[in-house]
């Protein structure tokens, strides 16, 4: 198989990768991700098998860096100084930032909403790098965007 140089990847996708991971994880997250992404595109770059969807494969890796950053985000202990008399809100209001919004959808829906909307990537481009049907991303999409439309109409209320 005739892989290109691994600079040309990363010349031709970096900005998507880094764009799909800003949409996931937030600016503050994201440049670790990118790295994390790119280190590991580099040790598995020698054992790909196809070469038709660089991309995708990118994405996908970029995805589950994703995932990993959220599930160790809720793992880290947050420490406090007093323990508040009345509980905080659960959630500040996001929806100034319509991507923060979105990085709190479920893992599914938050990389087909990214992936559709931040990198403009067509149905089946998203069910590619998530390894579904073009049928459960479009779902997937629809989902994330009835759910962050709910919760928008909650908070309006």
């Amino acid at each position: 198989m005739d892989l290109p140089p691994f600079q040309t990847l990363l010349d031709c996708y970096g900005r998507d990768v880094h764009r799909f991971l800003l949409a996931n994880v937030g600016p503050t997250d994201a440049d670790d991700c990118y790295q994390e992404t790119w280190i590991a595109a580099l040790r598995g770059y020698p054992r790909l098998q196809h070469s038709t969807n660089l991309r995708g494969w990118l994405l996908t890796i970029a995805s589950r860096k994703a995932i990993d950053c959220v599930r160790a985000r809720r793992r880290v202990p947050l420490p406090v100084g007093d323990v508040p008399e009345v509980p905080a809100p659960a959630e500040p209001d996001s929806y100034g930032d319509p991507w923060a919004a979105v990085r709190t959808l479920p893992p599914k829906q938050r990389t087909a909403v990214a992936m559709r909307y931040a990198l403009d990537a067509e149905y089946s481009a998203v069910a590619d790098a998530m390894g579904t049907s073009e049928d459960a991303a479009r779902r997937n999409v629809h989902e994330g965007l009835k759910r962050l439309r709910r919760e928008y109409d909650d908070d309006r209320l």
